[in-house]
Parts: C-alpha cells; sequence; structure tokens
C-alpha cells in the first residue's frame, strides 16, 4: 500500500536528526553526509516524494524495474544503480542511470566503457568493494581493488568518483564499522598511489547508519525507513 507524502515527511525527518545525533557524536559535519533514498520495490510516488522534498537523487537496484518505473516520473532526478549489474545488460544500464555505484570486475569496465563509447556519454561510478568478504556479496576485494581502479580511470568514458560497499549480511555492529573501516582505509591508499580524488564513499543502510557514518561515510542508502515495508512482486 502506497504510503501519503506526509509520512515521507515524517520519517526523512527522523532520518535527518539521526544524522545530526551521529555526526555530533564523531565530530563530523552532517552536510557531508548526503542521503540517497532507495526506491527499489516502490511505486513511482517514492521518487515524486524524493523530487518534491528536495532531493536530487536515488538508488534502484534493477534495470527492469527502473525501465518500467522511470517513465512514469514526472520530477527531475538522477538515478544511481545500487544493485548488481551483469555485464550483458551495460547497454540498457548507460541509458537509464546517471551513475553506477556497482562496478566490480574489469569485464564490466570494459563493457560499459563500449557501451559508453558508442552513444558518446561520459557516466560517473563508484567501485564497489566486498570489505567485509562475505562470499554472499558482489565486489572487488581488497587485493583487487587497485587493478579495478586502473582499468577504470584508462576510460575516458568511466569518472571514478569513489567507494561503495555493503556491510555482510550476518553482521553485529563491530563486524559492520570493521568493514565500513578498511573500505575508508582503502580509498586512503588509492588516493595516494594513484594521486586520484575518491570523495564518494557510499556505505551504511538502516540497519547501519550509525557505524558507516562514524566510520567515515559520505553517503548512506536508506529505503524501508523512508518509504515503509517493500511491496515484492
Amino acid at each position: 500500500m502506497d504510503m501519503d507524502y506526509n509520512n515521507f515527511l515524517k520519517n526523512i525527518t527522523e532520518i535527518e536528526k539521526r544524522i545530526i545525533k551521529i555526526c555530533k557524536e564523531c565530530k563530523r559535519n552532517p552536510e557531508d553526509i548526503t542521503l540517497l533514498p532507495v526506491t527499489k520495490n516502490h511505486g513511482p510516488f517514492a521518487v515524486e516524494f524524493v523530487s518534491q522534498y528536495g532531493l536530487k537523487a536515488i538508488g534502484e537496484n534493477r534495470i527492469q524495474e527502473t525501465e518500467s518505473k522511470k517513465p512514469l516520473v514526472k520530477s527531475s532526478v538522477k538515478w544511481e544503480l545500487i544493485g548488481h549489474l551483469q555485464s550483458n545488460k551495460t547497454k540498457r544500464a548507460v541509458e537509464l542511470f546517471d551513475r553506477i555505484q556497482t562496478v566490480d570486475r574489469i569485464k564490466l569496465v570494459k563493457s560499459l566503457s563500449k557501451q559508453l563509447e558508442q552513444i558518446n556519454k561520459s557516466m560517473p561510478i563508484l567501485i564497489q568493494i566486498n570489505s567485509g568478504e562475505d562470499p554472499s556479496k558482489y565486489g572487488a576485494t581488497v587485493n583487487n581493488a587497485p587493478y579495478l581502479l586502473e582499468a577504470a580511470l584508462k576510460s575516458r568514458y568511466l569518472k571514478v568518483e569513489g567507494l561503495m560497499t555493503v556491510a555482510p549480511i550476518e553482521c553485529d555492529n563491530f563486524c559492520a564499522i570493521d568493514s565500513f573501516k578498511k573500505l575508508k582505509v582503502l580509498r586512503d591508499q588509492l588516493e595516494e598511489k594513484f594521486q586520484v580524488a575518491l570523495p564518494v564513499l557510499s556505505m551504511g543502510m538502516t540497519s547501519d547508519m550509525d557505524e558507516a557514518i562514524k566510520a567515515g561515510s559520505t553517503m548512506i542508502r536508506i529505503g524501508t525507513a523512508l518509504f515503509g515495508d517493500r511491496v515484492y512482486a
């Protein structure tokens, strides 16, 4: 059942208060944290609410859902892919999305570059790292990260803006923060090694946003806390 805008306002206000509280505890500036609403498995209303509130981007997980939802949205927002991307779906991905957060292998870098070259388009991306070493999660290993970044930096059509991770599923607070800290350390090492700026650290969701912000996240991906339980087809 679709929620109304007043409920969304209440929810997003609570999330923003929570961000401010966490930032105060760890002496960070709340303005350094970007809230990315995750609208997957919610109707076009969710995207419209985000735009009405004044946020500029949303996160979606799947090509197929975005294909059906995007034409129904009248508002102008940026669409970010935060779900796994198969190499054979890069053509549609570069057409549908404004940024892809889940670039996790060199094969995908090459496929994206090929598709982008054909339409003469540049694409901001994040490199996805499995910093929690969860076998059920996608993402490059910490050891392979330099090779993946190097390949992406060589593409004239890809603009690497930072790193992204998802904490392990079976993970307590200590495990989550360890995963997030590893990503920040890796980011700092990669910046120094390649002499590039990687300002975006996309890490943290509703259940672990506290740990992520304390570990240095610059973007948290929030869905259920904003829009309620998802309706799965």
